[in-house]
């Protein structure tokens, strides 16, 4: 048998956008598109098709027992790919090759019948993926136990919240056992918890010697899960190779841009402050340098603060309070030690940050200029933003964000006392 799970050869996928008539690729898209058409005055829709090139040319290969990550930004065309993998839609162009079952989870409800129970559904999928009733029978109670909703077994599923639906979802495409196992970003539908479960259930799948494909916008769990990483980007594959090397990649150009890491005022009259100081700018940079490298957990970085003094004599320090995404203040620092008399003119404040302090997330700062060590004669609330990155390989099966504010690496110690 080939050692290839799964082969993908110059892939291309077109869709029409349009409001005239057009191909559709499940039964779902041709009932919404009739649907829509009643509510369409005559003449009311575009002037002709247009076509939108979901993929590419995408070609690629991947090893029996491998799980490799597809990673990319909402619209780069991952999901496409899956749903051709997975034999949902058919591409315009090229082919793919899977050897072996094939276990799918690209949406909620993907492959589940609303009307049936949640146990006549764990058949349905099973004997659509070629199993016997005696190898679904054997892991039934293992599937129940998973996804916890043996109270609501015998309910039809379109009665159930959407986080016992995905649970009961990833359990089937988990518990069955194929040789290929899709995932799409579905698993944040559910509670940290849940994803703790399918996280380690998927590395419990790859160590068994199955084959996964692991579409996420977890960058952590990506980077530990993952031997190799595809980087798709506007349909293409922009990048091939090793998990460390290809996230980083990913980062520094995707993630990196979001943020506004300075903000100028190069006419004092148009700057935040007063008759008494004027700030000239705010940034965040690497402290060794990198433009174009993005910020981790473990990466040391400057916040500069420059302001003109207009007052010569003036006691003046700088104060930062560092907020989080949820508004919560992580912690005030101060340049106490610049709280002496400063001649008028353009000074700068560096306060350095050390690797291995912050949590993950979107970061911003509140600025103020003290006067006299007691005295806030201006405060800013900057426009400067920054996302902190967690690229950390991780043991175990949690690779979700940990709570709290900072996220120091503190020394710990562990000795047999008896």
């Amino acid at each position: 048998m080939s050692n290839c799970a799964i082969s993908v050869e110059n892939i291309s996928k077109k869709y029409q956008i349009s409001s005239g008539k057009q191909r559709h690729d499940t039964f779902r898209d041709l009932l919404a598109e009739r649907l829509c058409s009643v509510f369409r005055r005559n003449g009311s829709g575009s002037s002709g098709p247009t076509s939108f090139w979901a993929l590419q040319d995408v070609s690629f290969k991947i090893g029996q027992g491998q799980i490799v990550g597809i990673i990319g930004q909402n619209g780069a065309g991952k999901s496409t790919l899956m749903k051709i993998l997975s034999r949902i839609t058919q591409p315009t162009l090229g082919r793919a090759e899977i050897n072996g079952r094939v276990g799918s989870l690209l949406e909620v409800g993907t492959g589940f019948h609303p009307e049936l129970s949640g146990r006549e559904n764990i058949f349905l999928n099973g004997a659509i993926i070629g199993m016997s009733k005696a190898e679904i029978r054997r892991h039934f109670d293992a599937i129940v136990d998973f996804a916890e909703v043996e109270k609501f077994i015998d309910m039809p599923v379109k009665r159930y919240s959407s986080g016992m639906y995905v649970r009961l979802a990833f359990a089937v495409a988990a518990y069955l056992e194929p040789e290929v196992l899709l995932v799409d970003e579905v698993l944040s539908v559910g509670d940290a918890a849940f994803q703790k479960k399918c996280l380690g259930k998927i590395e419990d799948a790859a160590k068994g010697g199955r084959t996964v494909v692991f579409i996420s916008h977890n960058m952590t769990a990506i980077n530990s899960l993952c031997e190799r990483v595809i980087w798709v980007d506007s349909g293409k594959v922009v990048e091939d190779g090793s998990a460390a090397e290809t996230v980083k990649s990913y980062l520094a150009k995707s993630v990196k841009s979001l943020d506004l890491c300075e903000e100028v005022w190069h006419d004092p009259g148009e700057a935040p402050g007063n008759d008494m100081v004027r700030l000239h700018r705010v940034r965040v940079r690497r402290q060794d340098g990198s433009l174009s490298d993005p910020l981790t957990m473990q990466t040391p970085f400057l916040t500069e603060v420059e302001c003109w003094n207009m007052i010569a004599g003036a006691h003046l320090h700088i104060t930062l309070h560092l907020y989080n995404a949820e508004g919560v203040i992580a912690f005030t620092t101060a340049s106490l030690e610049g709280d002496r008399p400063m001649p008028a003119g353009l000074f700068r404040c560096v306060c350095s940050f050390p690797g291995e302090l912050l949590n993950s997330g979107q970061h911003r700062f509140v600025v103020l200029v003290v006067k006299d060590s007691n005295s806030v004669i201006c405060k800013h609330e900057s426009r400067v933003s920054f996302d902190i990155i967690d690229v950390r390989e991780r043991q175990g099966a949690y690779f979700g964000r940990e709570p709290g504010v900072v996220q120091p690496v503190l020394k710990w110690t562990t000795e047999y006392l008896s």
